[in-house]
């Protein structure tokens, strides 16, 4: 739906391009980012905007390249995983070109509307399945668009419908608490969504994840699993263990970076020394006198460029958008570093 949209602007654009010269009012200037590398795209969509790819065994994924969703038919009925507003009702479109059989059971991955806020496309002759954090996130913020499940669970819970299986995990929070490992074993299918993205660097501060450290952790999660399919939820493509693999490398480089910027803005100023606390906050108090956060941030973000410019240097032809997000996604994990791993920088006090 999305893309659609998207390729029916530019095409409107095109068809009415705006004046040429100082006239021209409503232009923007775009900015130009690297090239995205091959290895990230997936193949095209269909005319309908969407595409189907099945992995076998009564499994198959929904993309709208920007989105993912899961269904699982077995002879008794479907269980689909979530249904991001993007795909909406193209995932009973999908489903309804694959099988006769209804859609009995839907699986929450978390509670995030971008991921199950078309939900209420599925009518209400289903069960809900989701952890029971999800429930409670939900119960926050209620919406006719995300149903509360019929059912909840804490550690593992199995969904068995005729001949099919799909096992449920929970490994405590990463992305969101609630974010379920989705396991379809026979087909060996793994979904877990917003921590992996293949072939691409993870969305803005580390896919706005609320739990860093765990976040981190669920890419060894992940790989503790005997997959051939990974479903992250969004993108052009599924992923195999190798983009678990490259992400981790990708993830671990960022923190590693961003731990050496941060130990590097407390050293004197020097010529290999760019980000140096001693020159950076007197600068900004003299500009600023008395703002405090004026400070912190100008420190916060020169250690942030500082990480993004060293990681990128390995990443920017590897991973799609390694300049997109380069600097979020650092700058959230110097953050994280500071106040989930004691990594202080700047303000680590005097002992």
């Amino acid at each position: 739906m999305l893309f659609s949209l998207v390729y029916g602007i530019l095409a409107a654009a095109r068809a009415t391009a705006a004046p040429q010269g100082p006239a021209a009012s409503n232009t923007v200037n775009a900015p130009q980012y690297a090239p995205v590398p091959t290895g990230a795209f997936g193949p095209n969509l269909t005319a309908a905007g969407y595409r189907v790819e099945t992995f076998g065994g009564g499994a198959y994924m929904v993309t709208d390249n920007l989105y993912q969703a899961l269904f699982l038919v077995s002879d008794e009925g479907v269980i689909v995983v979530d249904n991001p507003p993007t795909i909406g009702m193209n995932m009973i479109y999908a489903v309804g070109n694959v099988t006769d059989a209804p859609i009995t059971h839907v699986v929450y991955s978390h509670a995030h509307a971008d991921h199950i806020g078309g939900a209420f496309f599925y009518g209400d002759n289903i069960t809900i399945i989701a952890h029971r954090d999800t429930e409670e996130e939900l119960s926050l913020t209620p919406d006719p668009n995300r149903p509360l499940p019929d059912v909840t669970f804490t550690k593992r819970h199995k969904v068995c419908v005729g001949n099919q299986t799909l096992e449920l995990e929970y490994k405590g929070p990463n992305h969101q608490p609630g974010n379920i490992f989705i396991y379809a074993r026979s087909q060996k299918v793994l979904m877990l969504v917003d921590v992996v993205f293949p072939g691409w660097v993870p969305f803005a501060y580390l896919a706005q994840s609320q739990n860093i450290p765990g976040w981190i952790l669920a890419h060894d999660q992940i790989l503790e699993y005997d997959f051939d399919y990974y479903v992250g939820g969004h993108l052009t493509r599924y992923g195999v263990r190798a983009d678990v693999e490259t992400q981790k490398e990708y993830v671990l480089d960022l923190k590693n970076n961003c731990e050496q910027a941060l130990i590097l803005s407390t050293l004197p100023p020097n010529a290999t020394n760019p980000i140096s606390a001693f020159v950076i906050v007197p600068a900004v108090f003299e500009t600023n006198p008395g703002n405090v956060w004026a400070s912190f941030r100008e420190y916060e973000d020169a250690v942030a460029r500082y990480c993004e410019m060293v990681t990128n240097q390995k990443w920017l032809t590897r991973l799609g958008g390694a300049d997109v997000y380069g600097f979020s996604n650092a700058y959230q994990m110097a953050e994280s570093l500071r106040i989930d791993y004691n990594i202080l920088g700047q303000f680590a006090g005097s002992t």
